[in-house]
């Protein structure tokens, strides 16, 4: 499998999330894109991309791309992610450990910061075309994503 990193365009997409404090817990994470999921198509809410943020200081994030109206309700938020510049890698997890590409992306984004290419490096993201879990095809085409400027 090739593992190549590019620059790309990604539309303002809006998201449905539920976010927390603590330490780090695959099965929390599992946990709450489910729920979320199910929240979502109890209130009839047609979805699309999956994510997942570490904004930092053990902060996590899980969201859903929400088409259409759909408002936020107890512990689920909906928010605008507004369009950006985005370093992008796309690989399969089961080929490539993701260590080996997050690591590479930071030195990659280095570099171009170095050369002038970007100013800045924002927010991590990792995104699924659908639940991860219960999707092959979503795990195997895993993409993660930075905002840059």
């Amino acid at each position: 499998m090739v593992v190549d990193f590019r620059f790309k365009k990604e539309p303002k997409r809006r998201i449905a999330y539920v976010g927390w404090k603590g330490t780090w817990q695959e099965n929390r994470v599992r946990r709450e894109f489910e729920s979320l999921a199910k929240w979502l198509e109890a209130h009839q809410v047609k979805t699309g991309r999956w994510f997942f943020f570490e904004p930092g200081n053990r902060t996590f994030r899980v969201a859903i791309e929400v088409v259409g109206a759909a408002h936020g309700d107890g512990r689920v938020r909906v928010r605008t992610l507004p369009a950006a510049k985005v370093a992008s890698v796309e690989f399969n997890p089961e080929e490539v450990s993701p260590r080996v590409v997050y690591h590479g992306i930071t030195d990659w984004l280095r570099w171009r910061r170095k050369e002038h290419e970007i100013k800045s490096v924002g927010a991590y993201r990792e995104t699924y075309s659908a639940n991860p879990w219960r999707d092959a095809k979503a795990w195997a085409h895993t993409e993660v994503q930075v905002v840059v400027k």
